[in-house]
């Protein structure tokens, strides 16, 4: 991802503190998130993502931005960011179905071990058609609008929060796209990572799954070599964070579109 400034021109100097308070939080994770794409700092920015997300429900629940956004709705920019809610709800929704079953795989893979049976044929066709629908996903997703509509500049704190939640949905995407190609095993990811590359800033993404080494037994040929049983487990907990991290995004992001709707509809 490209390098970010300290604080974006499009903000005010004079904006309302809390305004700026939310925009120094994305700033942060704008730079955890071009930093690394690892599992670790996935499970990170996930964290950060619901507390930006809860910064910005805040900031709309105000009575001076909920005015300014009653104005403005039919315009184009906020159609773009009701399509863009949806589309992340969508997405983040899939992604938690995604680990689900992927926990689910590595599960049974455990249990097969312990009963000493040792087939990992039912793994391997779990794996294959979680890749599927993933390699499905990602091929359907459209890149987002190169000529997108601006935040009028009248309202100081208006353009303020239109750009926050814009850079806000990138950041959105990106990140649900890490764990997308996480999830997906480190090898069987290059196919996606070049696509993925096509609507993410980050071009670390492929390099850095490649060293989680906490998810190689996702990667069906790496596991095929080395059945470990430790390494399985370490795998389910990594899964279980990246799960309850997706469970928190996904509200925060359901409770950031009803937000929006209710100011748009005062």
């Amino acid at each position: 991802m490209a390098s970010f400034h300290s604080r974006s021109n499009s903000f005010p100097s004079q904006s309302h503190p809390v305004v700026n308070d939310v925009e120094d939080q994305l700033c942060r994770l704008k730079t955890s998130q071009a930093a690394s794409t690892s599992t670790t700092s996935i499970c990170t920015n996930l964290a950060s993502l619901k507390d930006l997300h809860d910064g910005i429900n805040n900031l709309i629940q105000m009575p001076s931005i909920q005015q300014s956004l009653s104005h403005e709705q039919g315009g184009d920019w906020i159609n773009e960011l009701l399509d863009g809610s949806l589309r992340l709800v969508d997405l983040c929704g899939f992604s938690r179905q995604v680990v689900c079953s992927t926990k689910e795989s590595v599960q049974e893979l455990e249990s097969s071990i312990r009963r000493k049976a040792d087939d990992i044929n039912a793994y391997v066709a779990s794996r294959k058609k979680i890749n599927k629908i993933v390699n499905k996903c990602i091929k359907n997703l459209k890149s987002s609008n190169k000529n997108p509509a601006a935040v009028p500049e009248k309202d100081g704190d208006l353009k303020a929060i239109g750009t926050m939640l814009k850079e806000t949905e990138a950041l959105d995407f990106s990140v649900l796209k890490s764990v997308l190609i996480v999830l997906s095993g480190a090898k069987e990811s290059s196919k996606w990572s070049s696509l993925l590359s096509k609507f993410s800033q980050n071009s670390r993404v492929h390099s850095d799954t490649e060293q989680a080494e906490d998810l190689s037994p996702l990667n069906i040929h790496v596991l095929k070599k080395d059945i470990n049983l430790k390494k399985l487990k370490a795998t389910e907990m990594t899964i279980q964070e990246i799960e309850e991290g997706l469970e928190a995004l996904f509200r925060s992001l359901v409770k950031t579109r009803v937000s929006l709707l209710n100011a748009l509809s005062h």
